[in-house]
């Protein structure tokens, strides 16, 4: 059984996704001379070995985020490698249901709810095809481990506990439901398989709130590293504005609770009249955040940007003073280190995720229990009002942001595979590029050593 033929499309850029700078170097303070960073291991060659990686959605999805570009990123180093990979998700309208970009084949069926059982049947149609299966588990699992054969190795990615995401879309029996099949259910099915997740915190949270005791690794999220440089004078401090400005990055959706970043223009307008809010991103929210500045009467002082290109975004994130995230859960933090890169501290609230990826006190601050964000942002911009701690600031943020790339993840996870199919270069070493050490070993997959087989694109 063969795999046919798909038409590729080749992009030099992909929309919505940043492009791999062509030679990173590690961050430096503004004004500091930067030097070529040590180019990661990429990890061990993958050659032949069939992956696929099913994920809710793909980045060039209208409600993408954090979690689609890292199944993207994760997947495209693995096809590097010599993988034979396939992103298997959802489909909109306006999407082709096969298409490979970057040597990796996009396999669309389903839509929103459909997609599950859409893709449960698909994978017991083409299950020898597989030596490992990534299954991205959104709050509700693709339970691939019912319907793949028992030697191919299933590696469950989960970024955050959903538990509190059901509660803010669903009526209480339905949050009641996803809560049960997110922990009694997804914890029993995977229980034999290795887990992936992207903070330390998500880790304690998967172990304390879903009773999870598969093993579970961790591989962060990842960055573009040199992105200073490559904006050149616009990360520079006399770049920002003269008036403090703060932004907000990231989809506008409930759990984000950008109106509270939007509520600053109004309530630290006393002590700051100058002050300007920048939102930029799209979503569900959009429409009632903005009815919500012009109730409020904030219009002139908050900018709804919207979607932006990736130059333009890294243009307003680095002319601003201060990133503000009110999100309630994250499974990192993704938006974080993209600002911390470009020397932009972040106020946040001490949540899982992101008391991992703000360095509370060196490139950010975390709002604790008790705490308002107005004034945990004031004092924010108090401190940064000092030149000397702004500067302070602005260098831990770039030496943290720095340790964050999308090769030292990808090549991190590249051993992760090879470690389960017991092929060469199959560890997972606690090294600079991969700052957290795994939990536990996970046990080593039998590779799929049938004689001929083989997929063709």
């Amino acid at each position: 059984m063969v795999f046919q033929k798909v038409h590729r499309v080749h992009q030099d850029a992909e929309p919505g996704l940043p492009a791999v700078a062509p030679s990173p170097r590690a961050g430096a303070d503004a004004g500091a001379r930067a030097e070529p960073e040590t180019r990661t291991d990429p990890g061990p060659r993958l050659d032949g070995v069939r992956l696929v990686m099913i994920n809710w959605r793909d980045p060039w999805q209208s409600a993408a985020g954090g979690a689609e570009e890292y199944a993207w990123r994760i997947s495209r180093h693995l096809a590097e490698r010599g993988a034979i990979v396939t992103f298997l998700t959802s489909r909109e309208p306006h999407q082709a249901r096969v298409e490979t970009r970057d040597g990796v084949v996009i396999r669309r069926m389903g839509g929103r709810f459909t997609v599950y059982p859409r893709v449960m049947a698909w994978l017991t149609l083409w299950r020898r095809e597989y030596q490992l299966a990534f299954d991205c588990m959104n709050g509700v699992p693709f339970l691939s481990r019912l319907v793949l054969r028992r030697r191919t190795r299933v590696v469950s990615v989960v970024h955050h506990v959903h538990d509190l995401q059901f509660d803010a879309y669903f009526s209480p029996p339905m949050a009641w439901l996803g809560r049960f099949i997110e922990s009694s259910v997804a914890s029993r099915v995977y229980r034999g398989c290795t887990t992936v997740t992207v903070s330390e915190s998500s880790r304690r949270a998967m172990r304390d709130r879903l009773g999870w005791r598969a093993p579970i690794e961790i591989v962060h999220n990842g960055g573009l590293p040199g992105l200073s440089q490559t904006l050149g004078d616009a990360s520079e401090p006399s770049a920002r504005t003269p008036f403090p400005a703060v932004v907000s990055l990231g989809r506008l959706v409930v759990q984000k609770r950008v109106s509270q970043v939007a509520d600053l223009a109004r309530q630290l307008r006393d002590d700051h009249p100058g002050l300007r809010v920048h939102i930029i991103g799209r979503g569900p929210e959009g429409a009632p955040l903005a009815e919500r500045t012009e109730r409020d009467g904030t219009g002139d002082r908050v900018v709804l940007h919207g979607f932006l290109p990736e130059e333009d975004k890294n243009g307003v994130l680095a002319s601003c003073h201060l990133h503000v995230t009110a999100s309630e859960f994250e499974g990192w933090g993704l938006t974080v280190i993209e600002a911390a890169r470009l020397g932009v501290p972040t106020v946040a609230y001490d949540v899982d995720g992101l008391r991992d990826s703000v360095r509370d006190g060196e490139t950010g601050w975390l709002v604790r229990d008790g705490e308002n964000l107005a004034d945990v942002v004031a004092r924010a911009l108090k401190e940064l009002s000092d030149p000397r701690r702004a500067r302070e600031v602005r260098r831990a943020c770039r030496a943290w942001a720095s340790r964050f790339t999308w090769e030292a993840s990808g090549a991190r996870m590249t051993r992760l595979v090879a470690r389960e199919l017991g092929l060469p270069g199959g560890t997972v070493p606690d090294t600079p590029d991969a700052p957290c050490a795994p939990e536990a070993p996970g046990t080593a997959g039998v590779p799929d050593t049938e004689p001929g087989r083989k997929a063709t694109r």
